[in-house]
């Protein structure tokens, strides 16, 4: 088993419905990520066997720390589902999912719901970290649901267990629009002995070393600011500020080839949103995008990445 050393600057690439599987975390750690995460995975879903869940939650051979996050709020559920990742060979660890704003999420009393009962919140970590057999159990949170109250939180998951913490410094009600409190994130650092890890709008790098300066805490966390952008975690690694176009050009295939060879065909149009993160601020990316759009053909959407990134 692989453990974390939190003595090292480290990297995270955050957990991202419909961006972080596999291909992308593969392309992520192949630019020097440390640790990857999961798409997030309804523990509901994975209790009742779900063949789609099972599939995101195959792991590349390239993680050699690879966490599986978990939303959910019913216990029976969330047992089963831990029960269900302990068969699973090469999971490193468990992640709670305690900072998803979106409605039907929090309509389950799921996601960023439960930083309204922080009661149940420690009870659903102590219940992770009972049954996994894994060796990390850790939760993602933001620093309130309305109100902050980041050094509450942050007590509460390290009182429960949790091995660390990745902070997103918004509150539910912030949305992703609202600045992102980065006091506040330091705050909760402050608070507990347990490692953090610190998220929300980095997408640079000068950014992610400003925040990690900041806060102190043990890592940095990138989930849309890595979309687009894999290069961030190479960037970090070496401490340059970008790469090459040539190599930009390279990643943009190998990353449209696992996609194919993860999704088969309708690989195709899933990767239509990453080129479209790709090109973004490049000269002529909306014709760029108009074209690939109608594109079907794996060999002719390479063609273009090509013609374009060449």
């Amino acid at each position: 088993m692989h453990e974390i050393d939190f003595t090292q600057s480290l990297t995270a690439l955050a957990p991202l419905a419909g961006f972080t599987d596999l291909p992308f975390r593969t392309i992520c750690k192949r630019f020097g990520v440390d640790l990857t995460f999961s798409e997030m995975i309804s523990a509901n879903a994975l209790a009742y066997d779900s063949k789609k869940t099972l599939h995101m939650l195959k792991k590349a051979p390239e993680e050699d720390i690879y966490i599986v996050q978990i939303a959910g709020s019913d216990i029976k559920n969330i047992i089963k589902a831990v029960q269900i990742l302990n068969d699973i060979d090469g999971i490193t660890g468990i992640d709670l999912n305690c900072g998803c704003p979106v409605p039907k999420v929090v309509a389950q009393e799921a996601g960023s719901s439960l930083l309204r009962n922080l009661e149940h919140l420690a009870k659903i970590v102590e219940t992770i970290k009972k049954h996994s057999a894994k060796r990390y159990t850790s939760v993602k949170t933001r620093i309130g649901f309305n109100e902050k109250m980041p050094e509450i939180i942050a007590k509460t998951i390290e009182s429960a267990g949790a091995d660390f913490i990745s902070i997103h410094g918004r509150t539910r009600s912030g949305g992703y629009k609202s600045e992102v409190d980065y006091e506040a994130v330091k705050t909760a650092k402050e608070a507990v002995k347990i490692p953090v890890f610190a998220n929300g709008d980095i997408a640079t790098y000068e950014k992610a070393r400003e925040v990690q300066k900041f806060t102190k805490c043990e890592g940095v966390m990138i989930g849309r600011g890595a979309v687009g952008n894999p290069w961030i975690f190479h960037c970090l690694k070496h401490n340059i500020a970008q790469v090459s176009k040539e190599e930009i050009c390279k990643i943009v295939l190998e990353h449209f080839d696992l996609m194919v060879d993860f999704y088969g065909s309708g690989g195709v149009n899933i990767f239509r949103k990453h080129l479209h993160a790709y090109s973004k601020s490049l000269p002529n990316a909306t014709v760029f995008r108009h074209l690939i759009n109608r594109l079907e053909s794996a060999d002719r959407v390479k063609e273009e990445i090509e013609r374009f990134f060449g």
